[in-house]
């Protein structure tokens, strides 16, 4: 019977330093960019204070930038959207922040809550809108930041499959 350990056989990792990865200041991959929003969803204390209402137009602020990405806080009154758009050559990740919001693509419509995250890849087509009688604030992070958001004329598909957050 064998009795070695698997730190006998292959010694403290913590003690390799060419294994161990130098840890990221900025995210890289679609994972580090969701827990970054997903980071700034649960800090309050980052948005709260800035979040503006405005009857006439969808309201946005800059929130912070980094290597190539940038997030924005959002909010929404009843019954303001974006229209079919895609976000051109960036990648992104939309958080719901507050309230509730409801994304339609070709493929369906998904009402999104308080906490609910996409995740989508350049050339993604969809519509936002806030269908609810109350507002909404969400948070969204473009990667490389967002240059290009090209409108759609086709309208999308609002009766398929409905995801509730």
């Amino acid at each position: 019977m064998n009795s070695d350990s698997d730190l006998q056989i292959a010694g403290d990792l913590l003690e390799v330093p060419h294994l161990l990865q130098t840890p990221r200041q900025h995210p890289v991959t679609v994972a580090e960019f969701a827990g970054l929003a997903r980071s700034l969803a649960d800090d309050r204390s980052r948005w709260e204070h800035l979040v503006e209402y405005d009857a006439t137009t969808r309201w946005y602020h800059r929130l912070q930038t980094g290597p190539g990405y940038e997030v924005w806080l959002l909010s929404w009154v009843p019954g303001q959207g974006t229209g079919l758009h895609d976000h051109g050559g960036s990648s992104g990740v939309l958080t719901v922040l507050d309230g509730t919001l409801t994304e339609r693509t070709d493929r369906g419509t998904r009402v999104l809550g308080a906490g609910a995250q996409r995740v989508f890849a350049p050339g993604y087509a969809h519509e936002v809108v806030n269908d609810t009688l109350e507002p909404a604030v969400s948070l969204h992070v473009y990667y490389p930041g967002l240059t290009d958001m090209p409108m759609h004329t086709k309208a999308c598909t609002a009766g398929a499959a409905t995801v509730t957050a």
